[in-house]
């Protein structure tokens, strides 16, 4: 049986009952390492799972996904997943890959940053399609994350915005070696995807045109949701690009031109400013 098994998205103790009855019985246990993580480390999560935990990187999940999969049929194997097992395609594809080769497959779910982010107040019926946003270097810049931004606006929706995290990704030279070498970990920020923001915004205002999302727009900053040092920040984009979170990981939320008045309450309490009112 191949297991795959979300781990929430604060501490060890945030796995299910039943994901934590399994994790003890399999035979192997994969902890996928690249899509998200938790504050914990794995040594944390072993001393209270009580076993060994062998680290998936994005290699093995990918591209030697087989290697996970081999003996399922006869014995019982996990891959334990921060959040929900479907948060990420990848998780889907291993999935697939499992019932290609006729290996059973169950699904423990758990709470996703997809759900949890209703922590702030805002109603999760009102939000629109959710974004990812990559860390830019000198030579990439995409921007087509910006558009589906006023997308959702246009259509008076909120907007989750998904920062980019980079773990044990090979620099550009290694990767035409037989040895890579990998870059230090590296988490946005919600100031970091805000100035990128603010970077688009000054663009197409050179280019002629007038920004629908702009500065003045109303955004939430989350770090560590679910854990015990979670924070929340209410301010619009040109104060969030300043704003320290501490730690990862961030979320990013463009609020929608609407606010329904539960919202507005329920947000007030996060305000940069303290006053209980929103800068914009």
């Amino acid at each position: 049986m191949f297991y795959i098994i979300g781990l929430g998205l604060g501490d060890p103790q945030d796995i299910t009952v039943k994901g934590l009855e399994i994790v003890r019985k399999c035979d192997r246990v994969y902890l996928e390492s690249y899509t998200s993580i938790l504050t914990c480390g794995t040594e944390e999560l072993q001393k209270f799972y009580g076993r060994p935990l062998i680290v998936a990187d994005r290699d093995l999940v990918e591209l030697e996904a087989n290697v996970i999969l081999q003996g399922a049929r006869e014995e019982n194997v996990a891959l334990l997943v921060v959040g929900d097992p479907f948060g990420a395609t990848t998780h889907t594809d291993i999935i697939l890959r499992a019932k290609e080769k006729n290996i059973p497959v169950q699904v423990v779910h758990n709470a996703s940053v997809l759900n949890a982010v209703g922590c702030c107040g805002l109603q999760l019926y009102s939000f629109g399609e959710t974004v990812s946003i990559p860390l830019w270097t000198d030579t990439w810049q995409p921007d087509s994350f910006y558009d589906k931004i006023v997308n959702n606006f246009k259509n008076k929706l909120h907007t989750l915005c998904l920062l980019d995290i980079k773990v044990k990704e090979p620099t550009l030279e290694s990767l035409t070696m037989k040895r890579k070498v990998y870059l230090p970990p590296k988490f946005m920020t919600v100031s970091e995807a805000s100035q990128q923001l603010k970077q688009i915004i000054k663009r197409k205002r050179e280019a002629g045109e007038k920004p629908i999302v702009a500065e003045e727009v109303l955004c939430v900053g989350l770090a560590r949701i679910g854990s015990d040092t979670q924070k929340i920040v209410v301010c619009n984009l040109e104060m969030m690009s300043a704003v320290d979170l501490g730690a990862p990981l961030h979320s990013l939320i463009i609020i929608g031109p609407v606010i329904h008045p539960i919202e507005m309450e329920y947000l007030s309490q996060f305000s940069l400013n303290n006053s209980g009112s929103f800068l914009s």
